[in-house]
């Protein structure tokens, strides 16, 4: 309770602070962000590693079968990715990040820069230190904090319904363990089996607008009790059962 307080108030102040600040102006030094804090206005034309931040966090909010590039780039599609992200919790649709969109994002993050409805733990139930799959360690935790963000968009626009996660990073002993692919995206940290409600359908029908390149549910074998999802460098999309 006292967190979700203590966001809501923080929310406030950022907000107020954009209003004094005025559109298109920079979004200074006032507020220092746990995670990362954004020091200047963002907009198509920039680049660098605080635009890499951005995409990270906005990745979720595409086009159907869109995957967003984390190239500290902000381009055309960035822009549109935050335009989406704004309208979706209320903020003015302009596509330029400024101090109400960085107020937004530090509200839905915790210090550890997860989403705020989910965490490294729900994301990795094989080991404590992320080593043993098909990538280094940090590559594997990095990817999973970029399945986060893309979940967290999803559970918003499902209308903030809980995403149960059943299964997230996999070491190769623990993806044998469970009878996984050689070549499971689980093995890379960006894989996530989701279970609960919404239906199966529903999660892999919704899973198509928030950047996974790999959505596998009914109908595909091995999946009639799990929606699985994942960014797969080749597209593939496999639930028969739900029209996709």
């Amino acid at each position: 309770m006292f967190r979700r307080v203590s966001r809501l108030l923080l929310s406030f102040v950022m907000l107020m602070a954009g209003a004094v600040v005025g559109v298109g102006a920079t979004a200074g030094a006032a507020h220092a962000d746990s995670c990362y804090t954004w020091n200047r206005t963002l907009s198509q034309g920039s680049s660098g590693s605080d635009v890499t931040q951005l995409q990270i966090r906005v990745a979720g909010w595409v086009t159907s079968g869109e995957r967003l590039s984390y190239d500290g780039q902000y381009g055309a599609r960035t822009a549109a990715a935050v335009k989406k992200f704004q309208a979706a919790y209320g903020l003015g649709a302009d596509g330029v990040a400024g101090p109400a969109t960085f107020s937004k994002i530090y509200a839905l993050q915790d210090a550890d820069c997860t989403p705020v409805h989910f965490t490294y733990a729900e994301l990795n139930k094989c080991n404590s230190d992320w080593s043993g799959g098909a990538v280094s360690a940090a590559t594997a935790k990095s990817n999973a904090l970029k399945t986060m963000w893309k979940l967290e968009a999803m559970r918003h626009a499902l209308g903030d319904v809980p995403i149960t996660i059943s299964s997230g990073f996999r070491s190769r002993a623990c993806n044998s363990a469970v009878g996984g692919s050689a070549t499971s995206r689980h093995l890379y940290g960006d894989a996530a089996d989701l279970t609960g409600s919404p239906s199966f359908c529903r999660l892999a029908q919704q899973a198509r607008t928030h950047g996974f390149s790999e959505i596998l549910g009914p109908g595909y074998p091995g999946h009639n009790d799990h929606t699985h999802v994942a960014f797969d460098p080749s597209p593939y999309w496999s639930a028969p059962n739900c029209g996709i």
